[in-house]
């Protein structure tokens, strides 16, 4: 099944359903409940399973301020974090040198700051948000990076000869997007071609039991169906990809690495 717009999976159900024939979504109230009931259906299918399609590269966001040069942010539309590298690369150096930053808890990430000199000279006393200092080495790329809020990252190092904080397009990293249903005849829902028949199935089964007060037997059974096969198929690529879990957000989580 090709991708269909929201006006095409509306009347597909709406025919289905015996109802009026429309042109919008907004000709009927029906038509508008059938439209909601597949938004509905659409968010429980993306909620309920962990989609590969949703997970992107992108790169962090700068602090923008010299006295947190080693605080940065996800992306607004960034809503699972999986993993971080940095490019070390020092002066001297010929080739970008991206490194893998580990994820430490709020807990682990002041335990190794606090054992550093904060009088060395390639110790930085950075003040954090929350008005807690951090001591960070000035003098070489960042190891670890921990999150205090769940919205700003912070990392325990930068190299002041090379940069005067952090840098964005030095950064690469991997992680889930937010969303958006859009309620309007054009609107494609975002998904893989190959999941179009489930949602449809699904959203037909629920506008029945919902708006008619009767099961469809027969968009019941390709529901079910399409369930099995899309947990197969839901990767493009052949076994799929194995992501390692460093932190999320909300919730930032990391897997032990001491």
């Amino acid at each position: 099944m090709a991708k269909m717009t929201l006006l095409e999976m509306v009347q597909d159900i709406m025919s289905d359903m015996d109802s009026d024939e429309i042109n919008s979504i907004n000709d009927t109230q029906e038509a508008t409940q059938v439209a909601q009931l597949i938004k509905s259906t659409y968010y429980n299918i993306i909620d309920g399973r962990d989609m590969p399609f949703l997970y992107e590269l992108f790169q962090l966001e700068a602090s923008g301020t010299a006295s947190r040069p080693t605080h940065m942010s996800l992306p607004d539309d960034i809503i699972d974090l999986k993993w971080i590298k940095y490019n070390c690369r020092k002066s001297t150096d010929t080739k970008d040198k991206y490194k893998e930053i580990i994820y430490k808890t709020p807990e682990d990430f002041m335990y190794i700051v606090d054992q550093r000199d904060s009088s060395a000279s390639d110790v930085t006393v950075v003040t954090d948000t929350t008005g807690i200092t951090l001591n960070i080495y000035n003098d070489q790329g960042p190891n670890y990076f921990t999150s205090f809020d769940d919205e700003m990252l912070v990392f325990d190092a930068y190299d002041s000869v090379v940069d005067s904080t952090l840098v964005a397009t030095k950064t690469k990293a991997q992680g889930k997007r937010s969303v958006a249903f859009t309620l309007s005849d054009s609107f494609t829902p975002d998904l893989p071609v190959q999941m179009f028949t489930y949602l449809l199935a699904e959203a037909k089964s629920n506008c029945f039991l919902t708006l008619k007060q009767m099961p469809n037997p027969k968009a019941e059974q390709a529901s079910i169906s399409q369930k099995r096969r899309m947990s197969q198929e839901a990767w493009r690529l052949k076994n799929g990809i194995t992501f390692g879990n460093y932190g999320r957000k909300p919730g930032i989580k990391g897997k032990p690495n001491y």
